[in-house]
């Protein structure tokens, strides 16, 4: 990567404010601080060094700002990198990216952090001169860890050059370049203004251009293309099935639902996840640090469970993307205040409401299926299959309470991870920005992604 000017003035400020030695950064918030994702969820006697790395590149998207599908790329590089270039040393798993065997002498733990950082470097465009120093200088010198560091460093290059021309590139990512077929029909998406009404909460450009309408064509980590688990048509729009969908959430979703529950607007809030915090990949990995800090679990398995979550966090959005701008569907905002009229259908209850407004605010890409119930699905699946069991109960705060002041101090309990992802889900009907059926192909479709990706990558060798 180019290391710009702004990158080293920052590097140089941060130098000088940061702590000697451990794992607290300078320019990263160590855990213990408000500004720390996994100080909200984890144990101090439960921190190591793959929660540690996982907290800054949680920070860096809510610093940068980066969006979902977006955010969702930048963890899965990181966490592969840093497992293969481990699991290279300690030759545990299988894997199908010809990384080769490590060193025998070199330390597992510096080569995952040399990995780790070199991909970071790459997604996030930020060299991390900092964390890498104050990590490496906590860590004795000796020839297993200079080995470490030469050989993590090799790998998270291999796993960038792997990755340079997977079609992730911004000129290619936000445009469409003849990669899908825009639909003219009565159903074709268009740009939603901002016309939501839960107040305080995140501003928005009117009319924003579709958002990254190349992303579903990326190369993915663990599916064969971004089109295997491609979801069957839409509704048509003169059928029964739409108006019960039509008259559903305009009756929830709208700013004056006379429906929707006090929960119920708590719940379209708490999963929002907009591009000024976490976003719905890294809330999944968050509450999976919550579930996994708890399973008695050695380095590589947790480096190796981090990995598939971070891979199929990335594919998820791969998938979900692939699936937006393959069938191009339009959102409820524009159907209930414009287009109704064209759907053609006989059902009375099928009409313009104009000055109707979705709770909370309509993403500028097409609906089906729903980004948040595909990563939702993909985390739930994937967690409860590495836990090898559902009933692990989670809670929590909203880890961005800036986004919504109005959350502050609310505390949601889940059964277990499934409840949690199908309340995710559920929640953008109830927000009104989703139809039900891309909450429910959004759930299938991540679902089969995660147990399709555990069953075929890093098998255990012998």
């Amino acid at each position: 990567m180019a290391v710009t000017r702004r990158h080293l003035l920052k590097s140089a400020a941060c130098l000088a404010a940061a702590p000697v030695a451990g794992l607290s950064s300078g320019c990263t918030a160590p855990l213990g601080t408000r500004q720390s994702y996994l100080t909200q969820v984890l144990a101090p006697r439960n921190y190591n060094v793959i929660f540690h790395w996982l907290d800054v590149i949680m920070q860096q998207v809510r610093d940068q700002r980066i969006a979902p599908p977006r955010a969702a790329y930048n963890f899965g590089m990181p966490l592969a990198a840093g497992f293969l270039a481990a699991n290279s040393i300690t030759r545990t798993y299988g894997e199908p990216y010809n990384i080769g065997w490590g060193p025998y002498d070199a330390d597992p733990q510096v080569a995952y952090v040399a990995a780790f950082t070199t991909a970071a470097s790459e997604v996030f465009q930020q060299p991390f001169v900092v964390e890498r120093a104050q990590y490496f200088n906590s860590i004795p010198g000796s020839q297993a860890k200079s080995n470490g560091m030469e050989w993590g460093r090799k790998v998270g290059l291999k796993v960038v050059r792997m990755r340079t021309n997977d079609g992730s590139e911004p000129s290619e990512v936000n445009y469409y370049l003849n990669r899908y077929k825009q639909r003219n029909d009565a159903l074709a998406w268009k740009p939603t203004g901002p016309f939501y009404s839960a107040t305080p909460g995140p501003a928005f450009d009117s009319f924003a251009r579709a958002a990254f309408p190349g992303h579903g064509a990326i190369t993915p980590w663990t599916m064969r293309s971004g089109s295997q688990f491609r979801v069957s048509n839409f509704y048509h729009p003169a059928s029964p099935e739409f108006a019960a969908e039509f008259k559903y959430i305009r009756d929830i979703g709208g700013s004056q639902s006379r429906i929707r529950t006090p929960e119920q607007s708590e719940i379209a809030m708490f999963w929002e996840d907009g591009p000024w915090g976490i976003t719905p990949p890294g809330h999944f990995l968050y509450l999976a640090a919550q579930a996994l800090q708890h399973k008695p679990m050695s380095f590589i398995e947790l480096a190796k469970a981090f990995a598939l979550l971070g891979m199929t966090q990335c594919d998820a959005s791969i998938c979900a993307w692939d699936n937006k701008y393959a069938h191009d569907i339009i959102r409820p905002e524009s159907s209930i205040r414009v287009r109704a009229p064209q759907f053609q259908n006989p059902d009375p209850d099928v009409r313009v409401t104009p000055n109707w407004q979705s709770y909370i605010p309509t993403p500028n890409f097409p609906a089906y299926t729903s980004g948040h119930s595909t990563f939702g699905a993909a985390a739930a699946e994937m967690l409860t299959l590495i836990l090898g069991r559902e009933d692990v109960a989670l809670s929590g705060k909203v880890p961005d309470e800036v986004i919504w002041p109005q959350l502050k101090g609310v505390v949601r309990h889940w059964r277990n991870i499934r409840h949690a992802a199908e309340e995710n889900g559920i929640s953008r009907l109830y927000g009104g920005v989703h139809w039900e059926l891309d909450h429910k192909n959004g759930m299938r479709s991540g679902g089969d992604l995660a147990r399709h990706a555990f069953t075929t990558m890093f098998p255990r060798i012998g």
